[in-house]
């Protein structure tokens, strides 16, 4: 083996470089605590099971949240931290606040884990497994969750805010903000048919139907309905994000769009004359190609920015630092 300056030079800098990159994807892996906690899978997959067969809306809820913590810092269990006198989170951001749901359960499952294992399972990771498990029991697609993340010891009220699209987005600023994180244009709209499940609040979809021509005059008549003009008024009345199955994990949302009845403007603006419309057209025609183009895409936002190695913690409590 070569072991000139020159050769050492040359490895010192690829190290170095790899410590450089924000992503530490090669640290995870799919059998992070298969013996460290062996039965993690099967203690975790239960409670998700309880909660949604309790509230068929909470896995929507759950796979929502491990969205919100991806796009803040990376997917480090942030957004699971609770405000104190002397500590602001991201609960409260403008995404988050009377939005972001399923903490509880996320506590449940954090303390089955920690009787199966103490102190050996992240909240990061705890979230995104409950994420997979969502989907998959709501009918959605299987995959192997990526696992060594550890959580977080800061949040940002601030970077949530900034670093989470709103419903509001243009085309070119969904395209935009996830392409920031690493993620591609078709990843974006395989991951936005996550609103093939779910409902939003009538705050985010009030400007749509009653000032937009983009939209189905039924869909937009029907929704008003139970969504007041005036602002203030019925702000938090729910409307499905998908009309006809909200609680089943499918293509319709594609559907819907290329019928005008996606709910929310950034939903529509996947199908509205730009450069994501064959996209879309593909995966309303083929479900098949939206189940397997939406896994990777959860997979690649599982790698954005985690905290591995000696970084971060291993909270054993979600809402808190150690």
């Amino acid at each position: 083996m070569d072991s000139s300056p020159f050769s050492k030079a040359i490895v010192t800098l690829a190290i170095l470089v790899m410590l450089s990159m924000g992503s530490s994807n090669a640290q995870l892996s799919t059998d992070f605590y298969s013996k460290s906690c062996p039965h993690l899978f099967s203690t975790v997959k239960p409670v998700v099971q309880s909660a949604i067969n309790k509230e068929a809306r909470m896995g929507a809820s759950i796979l929502r949240l491990f969205f919100h913590d991806c796009f803040v810092n990376g997917c480090d269990g942030s957004l699971l931290l609770d405000d104190t006198s002397s500590f602001t989170g991201e609960k409260n951001a403008a995404p988050n606040r009377n939005s972001a749901r399923g903490f509880e359960v996320i506590d449940s499952i954090k303390s089955a884990v920690e009787k199966a294992c103490p102190g050996v399972v992240s909240c990061a990771d705890v979230l995104a497994i409950a994420a997979r498990d969502s989907t998959v029991i709501l009918g959605g697609p299987e995959w192997d969750v990526k696992l060594g993340r550890r959580d977080a010891r800061t949040a940002s009220q601030a970077a949530a805010n900034n670093s989470i699209p709103p419903p509001t987005s243009n085309l070119n600023q969904l395209i935009s903000r996830f392409n920031a994180l690493g993620l591609s244009t078709r990843d974006m709209v395989a991951l936005s048919g996550s609103h093939t499940i779910g409902q939003a609040r009538c705050t985010n979809f009030r400007a749509r139907i009653y000032n937009e021509t983009t939209i189905d005059s039924s869909l937009a008549q029907t929704r008003r309905s139970n969504c007041p003009r005036t602002s203030g008024s019925g702000d938090n009345n729910l409307a499905p994000l998908d009309l006809q199955t909200p609680t089943r994990f499918e293509n319709n949302y594609y559907k819907n769009l290329i019928n005008r009845r996606g709910l929310l403007h950034s939903d529509q603006q996947l199908f509205n004359g730009g450069s994501t419309d064959s996209i879309v057209s593909t995966y309303s025609s083929n479900e098949n190609t939206f189940r397997s183009d939406f896994v990777a895409g959860m997979i690649k936002m599982g790698d954005i920015r985690p905290l591995t190695g000696s970084r971060g913690e291993i909270r054993n409590n979600c809402r808190r630092i150690n």
